[in-house]
């Protein structure tokens, strides 16, 4: 019992780093309200302030990515109890991502910017919308199970660990990432578009485009035919479809986000 009510807590405080982590991102991103953001902090030189912004965003992506792959899994969980796995993947993809905030170096230079108010305005609603997105797409796969608090939940009440049904709920029927959808306007929708947001916003955009196809090639190794039917009928980020058939009434119930665990944010 006491090994159940210490994986609990563990799992509590996984999820309690991680919320933490969560809403600093939408201050240091939006760049307001902290005193470290994307923009702000120690600047140097161009080349020392790209080494270090790679290197951060290279260790977020390796363990975010490797961390995720099934092989891993099987040896992690040698070490790790099964039931804090995903809360492990969780914490260290939240200390990662708070490493990043506290070493991030800002570069400077303006690439574009917004002066017009509505235009900045209209701006800002697409990066809150990115939030919302983000955040009701995590619930539609279940949001308790892809940050670990389900499965150390379970693990305390004696209750063997079970995988989320087969479906495709709400958003998942539009595009096939809906979260990775979110991310990428969190990570472009801003009024001005520093050297360094650039970098970023053009890092991760090409590490979600590496994970989906990881991502993919999971899940047609677990579901088969049915992610396959599934990948050809429903877009994979933007909604719009070009000669695919109709998904009414043919999508099989696929949860996506049952085997792949990139909630990821870089940072599923």
């Amino acid at each position: 019992m006491i090994g159940r009510i210490s994986t609990l807590l563990y799992g509590i405080f996984c999820y309690l780093v991680f919320l933490a982590s969560f809403l600093y991102a939408i201050a240091f991103l939006g760049d307001f309200g902290v005193p470290r953001t994307i923009d702000s902090g120690l600047q140097g030189s161009i080349g020392h302030a790209l080494a270090i912004n790679a290197g951060l965003l290279a260790l977020f992506a390796l363990q975010h990515s490797i961390m995720a792959r099934s092989w891993f899994k099987r040896a992690w969980t040698r070490i790790v109890p099964p039931a804090a796995e995903r809360s492990t993947y969780v914490l260290l993809s939240s200390l990662a991502l708070i490493l990043l905030f506290w070493q991030w170096r800002p570069i400077g230079g303006s690439v574009w910017q917004v002066d017009n108010e509505l235009g900045s305005m209209a701006i800002y609603w697409i990066y809150a919308a990115g939030w919302i997105l983000l955040l009701l797409a995590t619930f539609l796969i279940n949001h308790f199970d892809l940050f670990g608090l389900r499965q150390v939940y379970l693990r305390f009440r004696g209750q063997e660990y079970t995988g989320l049904p087969f479906r495709t709920p709400g958003l998942y029927r539009v595009v096939r990432h809906p979260i990775y959808l979110s991310w990428l306007c969190i990570f472009w929708a801003t009024p001005r578009m520093t050297i360094a947001h650039l970098v970023f916003a053009l890092a991760t955009t090409g590490y979600i485009l590496a994970a989906i196809q990881l991502e993919e090639r999971d899940l047609i190794r677990v579901y088969g035919e049915s992610y396959r039917r599934y990948k050809r009928q429903v877009p994979s980020i933007l909604p719009v479809r070009f000669g695919r058939e109709t998904t009414e009434n043919k999508l099989p119930e696929l949860n996506p986000g049952a085997v792949s665990p990139t909630v990821e944010y870089p940072g599923n």
